[in-house]
């Protein structure tokens, strides 16, 4: 009857672990681990930013892991290869040879272990060779793991609001 007795309290004590896990609660190393991801996260967008406004491709590709899979807001519907994804930030640094300026604003960063989620706005303003200005406010939504201690984007979703009866792309989009 006792080793009933200390089974039913260690299953009372694992109840309470699980429910407390999945209630949000967490021991303080977690809630520490937790928001050194999530600095350390930040400052990849950081970076990205940075080598964007520079238009360093390589910088801007280090922010990915090498398997990187992208839906982007040109054609085509998807980069399935970091290459293929290099090549369209040059091409479209040949595109825009000018000045270009970019800021990354409303990030939101979930961390879950070695994988994270986040979401954001980059509103960006590029040069064409003729001196025009191109201006397009860009959602994009990414996932990323943490590998040999480095948080690397594996997959990014770049979009933009389409109006569906005109089929016009909102390019400058508000809340």
């Amino acid at each position: 009857m006792q080793k009933l007795a200390y089974l039913g309290a260690a299953v009372l004590v694992l109840m309470g672990v699980l429910l407390g896990i999945t209630a949000g609660v967490l021991p303080m190393s977690a809630q520490a681990s937790s928001a050194a991801d999530k600095a350390a996260i930040q400052a990849l967008y950081k970076e990205f930013n940075d080598a964007f406004n520079k238009k360093d491709v390589n910088r801007i590709m280090a922010v990915y892991a090498p398997e990187v899979f992208v839906f982007d807001v040109v054609p085509p519907r998807e980069y399935a290869t970091r290459d293929a994804y290099k090549k369209d930030w040059e091409d479209l640094f040949v595109m825009f040879p000018g000045p270009v300026t970019n800021s990354v604003s409303e990030l939101n960063i979930t961390v879950v272990g070695t994988v994270a989620y986040a979401r954001s706005i980059d509103d960006s303003t590029m040069t064409a060779k003729d001196g025009s200005k191109s201006h397009v406010v860009v959602r994009s939504t990414d996932v990323l793991r943490k590998s040999n201690g480095k948080w690397r984007i594996v997959q990014e979703h770049n979009s933009v609001p389409v109006d569906v009866a005109t089929g016009k792309a909102d390019l400058l989009s508000q809340p």
